[in-house]
């Protein structure tokens, strides 16, 4: 019986790691410059370019235009657009890419540590570069991602990544690139509790005390939870907390404001309930997906389709994310279009998932937007991204071309294949 056991996890085991195990070769670093010229540029930050052109070096931006193009570096490969579009990759500001591979197989999932207090861990040693699941989501035009731990009240520390690399160094960004909170509810009108709100005080006043006594005490030992915490005590990146209801984020923006804590509102849904209190405090809000059942029974089925209007018609801060598991981030841009037919200004939309989203996490001074200085992370397209009729023809990240098949395009040619043989198909 204990060898069968032991055969069974083994045998579990790799499988595990043969779902997980990407075939494709990341791309090699950028190697002559490129000139993208010939249709439509939209650079978010500002207004669509309608003849432009972009130009690209050493893994940068170095310079958006139309009319004449500037005299060309030695070696530089032209790519002519012939009316196609160019926009800057995709973001997804909430997920687990890389930290999950399928949900029927335990041992690949690897967002939630063991614990309820576990500010030490650290998503960005976690993230399988190889996962089947990052090329699945690029050929939809997501380049980049804000990677949410999970589980206990203080779960653990996000990364940002870019969506291509060898190893999990090549896919951080920002390594340690927020702090997720669980915010608690189970008290009136769907918040939280004085107890559970004490609970959370009391871990972060003993993170203060051990502070105060580190500066003034050499021999206090180093706690690697607390220290853990620092950055975002001391405000260098925010506390992301996820919370859903009014009351949930009325507390959770109550309790911040008293310990001088910068947070972001991850989830949101009934966020538009208490606008004026975000933008009073300038609290942004990551939406989770529109594409879900309303938070209440009695709210119209249609209502997270509005919300994001309703925030931007308001003025809160926000950007989309997908609500999704990893195999479904691609839909992302289906989230801001939805959102777009529910009342938010296609700008905006796509702003949502680019320019507002790299703001939001940490990252507009190199992504979201097509500027001179940053990252040549861009996508080129026969259209709008948001539209579900348009492909991504060609991806870029930091002026590396990437390869957009994927297993789902592997399966595709598979079968295209036997219809073909079968002489069903030319």
């Amino acid at each position: 019986m204990k060898y069968l056991t032991l055969l069974t996890i083994s045998l579990i085991a790799t499988t595990s790691v043969a779902i997980g195990q990407s075939r494709q070769i990341p791309a090699a670093e950028q190697s002559t410059p490129i000139l993208f010229i010939g249709g439509e540029i939209h650079p978010v930050s500002s207004a669509m370019i309608p003849d432009g052109w972009v130009l690209v070096s050493d893994g940068k931006i170095e310079a958006v235009g139309s009319g004449v193009v500037p005299d060309l570096p030695e070696g530089c490969r032209e790519i002519q657009l012939e009316g196609r579009r160019v926009y800057p990759g995709l973001i997804a500001a909430d997920s687990e890419l890389g930290l999950t591979e399928t949900q029927a197989v335990d041992v690949t999932h690897d967002y939630n540590e063991f614990g309820t207090w576990t500010p030490e861990a650290e998503t960005v040693v976690a993230l399988n570069p190889d996962s089947d699941l990052i090329p699945v989501t690029r050929a939809a035009g997501v380049l980049t991602a804000l990677v949410n731990p999970s589980g206990g009240k203080l779960a653990g520390q996000s990364t940002v990544i870019r969506l291509d690399g060898w190893t999990y160094e090549d896919l951080a960004i920002v390594p340690n690139a927020a702090l997720v909170l669980e915010w608690p509810r189970g008290g009136r009108r769907g918040g939280p509790s004085e107890d559970q709100i004490r609970e959370i005080d009391e871990f972060f006043d003993a993170a203060d005390a051990y502070y105060n006594a580190r500066e003034h005490d050499e021999t206090v030992k180093p706690d690697l939870r607390y220290e853990a915490m620092r950055s975002a005590v001391d405000g260098d990146v925010p506390l992301l907390v996820r919370a859903s209801t009014a009351a949930q984020i009325e507390a959770a923006a109550s309790w911040s404001a008293s310990r001088d804590l910068s947070i972001v509102i991850l989830g949101g849904e009934e966020a538009d309930r208490v606008a004026d209190l975000l933008i009073a405090e300038d609290i942004p809000v990551i939406v989770r997906g529109v594409h879900r059942a309303p938070v209440s029974r009695h709210m119209a089925p249609h209502t997270p389709h509005e919300l994001p209007g309703l925030l931007h018609e308001a003025g809160v801060r926000f950007c989309i994310a997908p609500r999704d598991r990893p195999a479904h981030i691609r839909n992302l841009a289906h989230h801001a279009a939805t959102a777009a037919a529910h009342g938010l200004p296609r700008d905006a939309a796509l702003r949502s998932v680019t320019l507002d989203a790299a703001e939001i996490i940490g990252v507009s001074d190199r992504l979201g937007s097509l500027e001179p200085g940053k990252s040549a992370t861009l996508i080129i397209t026969s259209g709008d991204p948001l539209e579900m009729m348009t492909d991504v023809e060609m991806a870029f990240i930091d002026g590396r071309q990437i390869d957009l098949s994927s297993r789902h395009t592997q399966l595709r040619d598979k079968y295209r294949e036997k219809y073909k043989q079968k002489g069903r198909l030319q």
